[in-house]
Order: structure tokens, then sequence, then C-alpha cells
């Protein structure tokens, strides 16, 4: 875990207006609103992010910027000089005391697996500014000028190696994009290059990431990369062509450990009423079963286009049932946070506990499976009750053209099972 440090000065001077209260005798509150630019201290050094607040008295609102993204907050609170933006859907918020005119200090709190706590330190100061500041560490004359296009990228930890993608577009300095990893994406990442000196961050109230690399003379792409206070990976990357193959084919990665072509469930709603694949609701149907967590942003990322398609094809026949496997193991704390998901997102198709986050775990739960390779992964059920695909992992919209092309053959294939008769 991170070491608090904390910067809990107050600055009464900040509440008053510099010239003394005003004509009306009110005394005004904090001057938040506008575009900060704000950093988490990761244990690899400063991950800074977009934080633009807007409002004024007790009305207030914000969101976090990485590129293109404007990831959403569930409220901002001020108290005096203590300002809480919250990301309630992920118990996650941060809290931060105003330090003095302009600057606000504190720290991102998230309750992580196992009933753990993730902490990082945070300090913002107004103004958008550049997300990553010039070091002394860039060199000019690197071997290489630009990092756009494709990269083969492999990440190495402690349990191992995982193959990725990486794609970066560079305007200038200034460097967006992402990497695509076999079960899922790591959003969208902003950042810049120069002096052989590439990096990357992300910020969206659950993740907290920060890559680093250096070019290497060869061309190649060596560093390091931090997910909030206690993941670290080693990573090289090689450029290559747009259409060479990287990742293992994302329907592949689960099957089934049954002749049959069945796949069983059975748990409990939010409402404590048990529910299993045997239900007289889904004889018939196209089942699609959703595998997610409320902690997940791809998940998150996928739960919109599922409102949708089930509002959009019910009356054809279409059933979708989530299981969630959630963090702590707390039924009641779980139950509260599959229910803001499904709030947040407009589900209204049954969502069940059935499980804790852990992988093994959570395959345990599901014998007919080979593996949970991925949150979210989707099980497709024809009419006649038999899997017809089983598709892990999801691009989020932070992949571009990724995240379109699936979600045009999700659809299509649901379009496709529903046309079958029953």
């Amino acid at each position: 875990m991170g070491t608090e440090r904390i910067a809990a000065a107050c600055c009464l001077s900040f509440l008053l207006s510099c010239s003394g209260p005003p004509e009306s005798g009110v005394v005004t509150g904090p001057d938040l609103e506008g575009s900060w630019r704000a950093v988490l201290l990761s244990p690899g050094g400063e991950l800074p992010f977009g934080l633009d607040i807007a409002g004024e008295g007790e009305d207030w609102s914000a969101v976090i910027v990485n590129g293109e993204e404007r990831a959403a907050t569930s409220g901002v609170t001020v108290d005096g000089d203590l300002v809480t933006v919250a990301f309630d859907w992920y118990d996650s918020r941060i809290e931060a005391r105003i330090a003095g005119e302009g600057r606000m200090s504190g720290r991102w709190i998230k309750t992580a697996a196992a009933g753990g706590v993730s902490q990082l330190d945070f300090t913002a100061e107004k103004g958008a500014g550049e997300r990553f500041r010039t070091v002394a560490e860039e060199r000019p004359g690197a071997a290489l000028s630009d990092v756009s296009g494709v990269w083969r990228v492999e990440f190495l930890d402690d349990s191992g190696s995982e193959a990725a993608r990486g794609e970066f577009r560079q305007d200038g300095s200034r460097v967006s994009g992402t990497f695509l990893t076999p079960t899922g994406d790591y959003r969208f990442l902003e950042g810049n290059y120069g002096g052989g000196l590439l990096r990357l961050s992300t910020f969206d109230g659950a993740h907290a990431f920060l890559f680093r690399a250096r070019v290497e003379e060869d061309g190649s792409l060596r560093g390091d990369f931090w997910s909030r206070d206690s993941y670290h990976a080693t990573w090289t990357a090689e450029r290559v062509t747009d259409g060479e193959a990287i990742l293992p084919d994302a329907w592949s990665l689960a099957g089934l450990t049954n002749d049959e072509g069945r796949f069983h469930f059975e748990f409990d709603d939010l409402a404590s009423q048990t529910l299993s694949s045997a239900d007289p609701r889904f004889d018939g149907k196209v089942v699609l079963v959703n595998i997610f967590g409320s902690w997940c942003p791809n998940c998150n990322d996928k739960a919109p286009l599922l409102a949708q398609w089930y509002r959009d094809y019910r009356d054809r026949g279409l059933e979708i049932v989530g299981l969630a496997y959630e963090y702590s193991g707390d039924r009641e704390r779980d139950r509260r946070y599959v229910g803001k998901f499904a709030e947040r997102h407009g589900v209204e198709f049954p969502l069940l506990l059935a499980g804790t986050s852990d992988k093994r775990q959570a395959a345990s739960t599901l014998p007919d499976l080979t593996a949970v390779i991925a949150f979210p992964t989707s099980i497709f059920i024809g009419r006649d009750g038999k899997v017809r695909r089983i598709h892990s992992g999801f691009s989020g919209p932070g992949t571009g053209r990724h995240y379109d092309d699936l979600v045009a053959e999700l659809e299509g294939l649901i379009q496709e099972l529903l046309a079958e008769s029953a």
C-alpha cells in the first residue's frame, strides 16, 4: 500500500475574495470551476490526468479527461475546504483539501480485491497545461522520432508474460492510443513522446495506469507499467504492420466441458430469488449470459450495449442474464454495488450474484466452462438451448475501429440466432 502523504493545509483566505468580502456581505465558495491538471503519485512517478469541474454553491459536477474520453463521476461535494469527487459505482473517491489558490491536495481511495484498499496521493493545479511535463532524462536525437503505428507488445510480471497489441497516434509530441490484450483493453491512454521517452497514463476512478518506455537503438521500446499502488510489470514492443496477427482469437479462449453443448447456472438475483438456466423464461429463447463485475471498466463499457440490445430484441425472443463476480464476497456490499451498476446503465435484465472476482474461483462455480479467461465473457445460447459461441474479453471505445467491429459482430450474432426457429 502507498504511504499517505496528505497535504492538509487549509487556506482560509482562499475561501474569501482577495479584496475582502463581496459587497453583498456573502462569503463566496472556493473557485473550483474549470480545468485542472491532476496527478496521482504512482510508485512509478507522476500519473497525470485531466479533471474538469463545473458548478457553484452546492451544485458541482466533474469529468475525468483522458484524450478523447470524458469519464463520468457520480458526484462532487464541497464542504468548506474539503472537496470529494466520487465514483460510487467503483467504490472509489478522491478526497482533497484546498491547499492554496488554484491548488488541491489529498488522496484517491478505492476498495480493492479481498476487502483491501488502494490509495494514492493526489494533487491538482488549476489550468490544463501539459499532461506530462518535460523531465531532465529526455534526450534529443533518439533513434525514433515518432511512435505512431501498431506495436507487438509483451508484458512480463511475476505470473508470466502476456501478449498485447499497442496502437499509438502521435501529433507533435502528444501521443494517444491504447493496448489491446486477450482479456480486454487499457482504455484511453494519453501522454507524450520526446527525446526517446514515451509516457502514457489513464485514470477513470477504477484504473490508474502509468506506462513509461525508452526507445532502444534498434527502434524497439522497453519500459515499465504500474497499476494503482501495488502492481508492476515490464514491457517490450516492436513495430509491426497493421495487418499482422498479434492476439489470439477471443472466440477460442474458453469452451465447454460437456458433450451436450449446454451451459447451466443457478444463482440468486438482487432480491435473493434464485434463477437458473432451467427457468421457463428461457425456453425457446436466445440467451446471452454475460459474466461480469461491477468493478470492471470493460464490463461497464459493454453494459450500455447489452441494455440497449435487450430493449431492442426482447420482444423477438432475446433473454440476457448477468452473472456478477465481485471483489468482496460480502453479499450485502456486492448486492449494493451490482445494483448501482444496473442503475447506472439502465439494465432491465436479471443480474445474479455468482461469486468473487478471482478467475479460478469464478470458474469453479461454472463447471460447464473450461475456464473464465476474462471479465466480461459472453456465452451465446441458441433457441434449442445449446451454446453456439463464447467470447472472452471486450474491446472498449478506446480501441476505435476494433470496438466498432466487435459491436457489429456481436449484434449480428444475436440477430442471426433470433432468426432461427425454436
